[in-house]
């Protein structure tokens, strides 16, 4: 049958909404059991959290006790260590002070013991106080009595022979001031030349003069004077690090093309002037450039220094030298003494004194060593003490050089006396290569003054007839008149002449000064 429409929408509809419900009731059964799941899997996740949370907590607890435990030990350890120290440091200051208790008490014992001695000591001195003054009363009466008899006996009165015996007394003192004037003015003759000498040799072979202007001053050639301002840098920082490098002085002047090197010492010199003439021809002028520079000219001069000390040993023939005095014997030829070049010298020492040897029958390998080495201690600088000679002494005893060596060289100024004939041979040959004409060289104008000025001063003295310089200026001879001067009075005058030059004149070495007096008797016979 055929029912309403109205009806039927209602039933579908109602059936529409049960089975909604139906649906809707199964969704929330479904939803439920997902929640419950999930509430099931939190649970077990917190349980799990807890639990690792516990263990964890128990870990640290455990951890932190250990770290706390061996923190307690530690510092039980180190207040066990402190008591230590301190109870050894309380003993020790517990024995010092019963040492120093202990000395106290022996010091107060000896104290006591000198003050018994030294009251005994005042005793007995002041009964010898009483027994010499009753003595000296004694004595002065019988002196009384003794003086009335001499008056009686010798007719003069007290006060006439103590005049006499002044006088007697002023004679024989004045006779043996003048007799020991005498002999210590011929001592002080007799050693004024050695120290002299010595004196002289330290103040001018240790440390140059300034008046050696020519061997202290070192001239390098520019291309153009467009290179002083290079070599001077921007703000003058090129030459003070080259000036800082080197320890020399770097005079730039208006002279053209031309830059000069100034030092006293040498070889440091020599190492400057080598290294400008290298940043000149290269042209890279800059702080790290000169210090590159500066050490290499000083490694290739180094090695200079040893090729030059063992030429000198192979012409020679001087064998087993040690390096370092191989080397400081090419240092020699960036010395000079007296403005002879030093390395010269001492070959010419070595080659004269084994010639002479050869001739007397020597050791011509002696000699030729000793004269080699006799001057080695003028090429140390004068930060060193002590002599040329007692620094080349010291030196060649340092590296295995043998006694007679030695003693050549510590005798070649009488220092010590002579060992052997090779020691006085090298003496000899010392004093023949200084000595020779055009030896040792100075400044011609300063030389010519030197010998005016020396006939001058000799010439100003009251008495002086005629004065003549020779041996190259070293001597001086000097004629009196005899009616002026006499025997006395020509040695006070060599004296002043002497003292007059040394206040006067710088000289290297020294001069003698020989008064001559002159007496003639002349008669004719008729």
């Amino acid at each position: 049958m055929d029912l309403h429409p109205g009806l039927t929408a209602a039933v579908g509809a109602l059936l529409g909404t049960l089975l909604g419900v139906v649906l809707w009731n199964a969704v929330l059964s479904r939803r439920k059991r997902s929640l419950q799941a999930l509430t099931d899997q939190a649970r077990a996740a917190a349980e799990s959290i807890r639990t690792t949370a516990e263990h964890e907590a128990v870990g640290l607890r455990d951890r932190q006790l250990a770290e706390a435990r061996e923190e307690a030990a530690a510092l039980r350890d180190e207040v066990r260590r402190e008591v230590t120290i301190r109870r050894t440091e309380a003993e020790k200051l517990e024995a010092r002070l019963a040492d120093r208790e202990e000395r106290l008490t022996e010091r107060e014992q000896r104290l006591l013991q000198d003050e018994r001695a030294f009251a005994e000591r005042r005793e007995r001195v002041d009964e010898r106080a009483q027994l010499l003054a009753t003595r000296e009363a004694e004595l002065l009466r019988h002196s009384e009595a003794l003086e009335r008899r001499m008056e009686e006996v010798a007719g003069l009165t007290r006060e006439e022979a103590a005049q006499r015996v002044r006088q007697e007394v002023e004679d024989t003192a004045r006779a043996e001031s003048a007799a020991r004037a005498r002999q210590v003015r011929d001592q002080a003759e007799r050693e004024a030349e050695r120290e002299a000498r010595r004196i002289i040799a330290i103040a001018t072979q240790r440390l140059a003069a300034e008046v050696t202007a020519e061997t202290t001053v070192s001239v390098v050639a520019l291309p153009n004077d467009e290179m002083k301002g290079r070599i001077i840098g921007r703000e003058g920082r090129n030459i003070r690090a080259f000036e800082l490098a080197t320890g020399v002085d770097v005079i730039i002047d208006d002279t053209p093309d031309t830059v000069a090197v100034s030092c006293f010492d040498p070889v440091r010199r020599e190492v400057a002037r080598r290294a400008l003439e290298a940043l000149v021809t290269d042209g890279r002028i800059h702080p790290g450039r000169i210090e590159e520079v500066v050490t290499k000219v000083q490694a290739e001069l180094e090695g200079q220094l040893v090729e030059l000390g063992e030429k000198a040993a192979y012409d020679l023939e001087v064998h087993g030298l040690h390096p370092e005095l191989l080397k400081l014997i090419g240092r020699m030829r960036y010395r000079t003494s007296y403005g002879q070049n030093l390395y010269d010298h001492s070959r010419e020492v070595a080659w004269l004194a084994g010639m002479m040897a050869a001739e007397l029958h020597g050791d011509v390998q002696l000699a030729r060593r000793g004269g080699l080495l006799h001057d080695i201690g003028k090429v140390l600088t004068h930060e060193h003490e002590g002599t040329h000679v007692q620094l080349g002494v010291e030196v060649s005893r340092r590296y295995g050089e043998k006694p007679p060596v030695l003693n050549a060289i510590e005798a070649h100024h009488d220092d010590v006396p002579h060992g052997s004939t090779e020691s006085v041979l090298v003496q000899a040959a010392d004093a023949i290569s200084g000595a020779r004409p055009g030896a040792r060289r100075e400044a011609f104008d300063s030389y010519m003054k030197r010998l005016v000025r020396l006939e001058a001063i000799a010439g100003e003295f009251t008495g002086v007839e005629k004065t003549t310089v020779i041996q190259a200026g070293r001597e001086v001879r000097v004629i009196v008149k005899p009616e002026a001067v006499d025997d006395a009075g020509a040695r006070d005058l060599s004296e002043a002449i002497a003292r007059r030059i040394e206040s006067e004149l710088q000289y290297p070495g020294q001069i003698r000064v020989t008064v001559i007096r002159e007496t003639r008797a002349t008669e004719v016979a008729r």
